[in-house]
């Protein structure tokens, strides 16, 4: 194959790749007063960087809307899943950030569980009357790519997915503390481009 048809099938394969990875829907606009819980793990609580620049502290100077860290190192999707219903108790957020299933991926649990964990977590933050977005993690391997049951949650409850950060991030040793978690510029780039996410999608100017 000639090196010209090679770089098209190079940049259709990579603009297919990411299209699967990010569905962008609109979102409600965010008062000024709202809430916003970044729910998740490790990568949610800030592992790899210095205090206050976990990626929820950096969006909240990025989007000037409160957004609340809650995030617990190691914990499962069955673990967050218990854990849910008091955060929303206590924050009521308008958007729930959610970034959970990597310590199942890791530990390799059973992934048809850690999916209808997942949903069960996506249904339960809507029926509390909020708005979610869920922040893929990639499945460990040599090429870094979103776990596709993150992929196929997004299509079938018709959430938002931002699926392209992540392994970015992680496959580039510049952005990362260690295999698993960014470093203080991987948490930059995270959240800058879940400001931008958030903005394409109308929930912020």
């Amino acid at each position: 194959m000639q090196r010209g048809n090679l770089s098209a099938l190079y940049l259709f394969l990579f603009l297919f790749l990411f299209a699967c990875t990010n569905t962008q829907h609109t979102l409600s606009r965010l008062p000024d007063d709202a809430v916003i819980l970044a729910f998740g793990d490790s990568i949610t609580s800030g592992v790899g960087a210095p205090p206050g620049e976990s990626y929820p502290e950096i969006l909240q100077r990025l989007i000037n809307i409160k957004v609340i860290k809650s995030g617990i190192p190691g914990e499962t999707s069955g673990e967050g899943l218990v854990r849910l219903p008091g955060e929303l108790a206590l924050h009521k957020p308008r958007l729930i950030l959610l970034c959970l299933g990597g310590n199942d991926l890791l530990r390799r649990m059973d992934l048809e569980i850690t999916a209808r964990n997942v949903s069960r977590m996506v249904q339960m933050i809507r029926n509390s009357g909020a708005e979610v977005v869920i922040i893929g993690v990639p499945k460990p391997g040599l090429v870094l790519s979103t776990a596709r049951f993150y992929i196929t949650i997004s299509e079938d409850m018709g959430v938002p997915l931002e699926g392209s950060l992540l392994p970015d991030i992680l496959a580039d040793s510049k952005l990362r503390a260690d295999p698993i978690h960014p470093n203080a510029e991987g948490y930059h780039h995270l959240a800058q481009g879940l400001a931008a996410f958030l903005r394409k999608s109308g929930a912020v100017p």
